[in-house]
């Protein structure tokens, strides 16, 4: 544990998202699992990785962790656990690349959300953006003329929407530690799909698969970030998670053979600009702001 903080904060949250950009290939590689049963053995998997993690780190106060996180905590868990619950729908119903394209809308949701609940302007640049953004959804999802994969890229808008959510409960309350919360949501998803599955037992391959996915993946990804977040500038951790959309369908195309269609390039392209675009507005922001 003391080797992870001593790495350095934009190193780890590399490290995370390098580890969520293997989502889609796992849920991709699933022999028979039902998109429920992956949500549980998933959802299970990962909660254990950050029960341990929260034991390792709080010891004998592990369960006080849970009392100071209260409802905040309690419900950014809520929030983000149907994150969760999206995010394995839209990988089983649509390509990895028109998820990871719109999950980077994040950013853009956290500027709309920051201007409606805390206020913050929007400048010319985020609404530029704003818009770009937009247009590449609808060149993405107009051309999903298929009932599931439509659906699959209307469940990816979760990730980026519940993360956004999550934010502004962290802004609005700064000193609560969302690693509970992410126990919260891993209990959460896992009933959700333990409900909605006719049964729980699948083949030892996809259990396997499951424990990728729920301990590295995911397990290790939130892990890395929420402690690399803690020494990064938010806009430099914002850049650094692009490379979870660069790299997500990069695997996905060398080891499962999915070719995203040429209107999902062409719109995830348009999403990634306006993306970028934001980052350097932001970053330009913080540097005028050290400056003075």
């Amino acid at each position: 544990m003391n080797l992870i903080t001593k790495l350095p904060g934009p190193l780890l949250i590399f490290l995370g998202a390098l580890s969520l950009s293997f989502g889609g290939l796992i849920v991709k590689s699933f022999e028979g699992a039902t998109l429920w049963q992956i949500l549980f053995w998933r959802s299970l998997f990962f909660s254990l990785t950050v029960l341990a993690f929260l034991i390792l780190s709080y010891k004998k106060k592990t369960l006080e962790s849970f009392y100071i996180s209260g409802l905040p905590g309690f419900f950014g868990g809520i929030v983000l656990s149907f994150g969760f619950c999206g995010y394995v729908f839209a990988m089983y119903n649509t390509t990895v690349a028109n998820t990871n394209f719109i999950i980077s809308l994040q950013i853009l949701f956290l500027a709309v959300f920051g201007y409606f609940f805390l206020k913050e302007k929007i400048s010319t640049v985020t609404l530029i953006s704003i818009i770009l953004a937009i247009t590449g959804v609808l060149v993405m999802v107009g051309n999903s003329l298929s009932p599931g994969e439509l659906s699959g890229n209307l469940a990816a808008f979760t990730m980026p929407i519940t993360f956004a959510v999550l934010i502004m409960i962290v802004r609005k309350y700064p000193t609560v530690d969302m690693v509970p919360a992410q126990f919260v949501a891993g209990l959460s998803s896992c009933l959700i799909g333990f409900l909605l599955s006719n049964k729980i037992m699948i083949s030892p391959n996809d259990i396997f698969l499951g424990f990728l996915a729920g301990f590295f993946q995911v397990g290790f990804g939130f892990i890395f970030i929420t402690i690399g977040a803690r020494t990064t500038p938010s806009a430099m951790v914002g850049i650094i998670m692009l490379s979870e959309s660069v790299l997500g369908p990069i695997w996905a195309f060398l080891f499962v053979s999915e070719r995203p269609s040429m209107f999902g390039l062409i719109g995830g392209g348009i999403i990634l600009s306006a993306v970028l675009l934001q980052f350097y507005s932001l970053l330009n922001k913080d540097k005028r702001s050290i400056s003075h």
